[in-house]
């Protein structure tokens, strides 16, 4: 079994600090847009908006997810305490929320500039598990989304949390939600499945879902929701609704590839 006893920020200089937090969304950024740029990304003219479009990414996460933790997962609090929206260095994003602004910005740059939005979307797809990784390893350094209690031998106990030993959610979902659907997405693109535009996206939608689902088993759920309908969080309801968005743009982008 293993302590869990880190410091949250990773470098300060005077009264300044430095956050993992904040250095996982930097490195995965940072690796996703070269992995687009110098891998993944075929079509040259996509290849030069893509530095663009990363501005409109990096935006529909940070307000995406702000703005999905308000409204899933805290909305009488910020209801009440308005001007606290804005303290983003406080904590408080969703990764769902994260995804919807990806997705909005993603089909805003694409009709500004007559593209097919699904060209950008599976190219974010194929590196986002990258970002998910560093995230979740820095979800377990700040002892944040941790799961519930366990007497396996890997259970962690997390100091700033309490004494007890409790499963590692945040590297599960570290292994499954970035390592591993990393793998599954570059498989499936090797596969040629980026010709037909939209099927990378619907298979990142439908694999994503499925491990956070499971995971969430072993994670303590959201304090203020607790468990929801049929005992389930509130994270497993969101990625339940994805799953379905998933299954549907499979279904829909393969009849098409068949048919092209």
């Amino acid at each position: 079994m293993f302590i869990n006893n880190f410091d949250p920020v990773a470098i300060q200089v005077y009264s300044i600090e430095i956050r993992w937090y904040s250095l996982a969304y930097i490195i995965g950024i940072l690796i996703g847009w070269v992995l687009s740029k110098k891998i993944f990304i075929s079509n040259q003219d996509l290849r030069e908006r893509f530095d663009d479009f990363i501005t409109y990414v990096i935006l529909g996460i940070i307000i995406g997810g702000r703005l999905g933790y308000i409204f899933f997962y805290n909305p009488e609090y910020y209801l009440n305490n308005l001007l606290d929206i804005f303290k983003i260095w406080q904590g408080g994003m969703s990764f769902h929320g994260g995804l919807i602004g990806i997705i909005v910005v993603s089909f805003w740059f694409s009709k500004k500039h007559n593209d097919n939005a699904f060209n950008y979307l599976d190219i974010v797809s194929l590196v986002a598990p990258v970002g998910i990784f560093f995230g979740r390893i820095a979800n377990f350094i700040n002892s944040e989304l941790y799961g519930i209690k366990t007497d396996l031998p890997w259970g962690v106990k997390f100091v700033n949390v309490d004494s007890f030993f409790r499963h590692p959610s945040q590297l599960y979902e570290a292994l499954f939600e970035g390592l591993i659907l990393f793998l599954i997405l570059l498989y499936f693109r090797n596969k040629n499945f980026l010709k037909t535009p939209g099927l990378i996206s619907s298979l990142f939608l439908i694999f994503y879902s499925v491990f956070r689902f499971v995971i969430e088993f072993f994670r303590v759920p959201d304090e203020q929701f607790g468990y929801l309908f049929l005992n389930l969080t509130m994270g497993q309801i969101i990625s339940f609704v994805f799953l379905l968005i998933g299954i549907y743009l499979f279904i829909t982008r393969y009849e098409f590839k068949k048919k092209s």
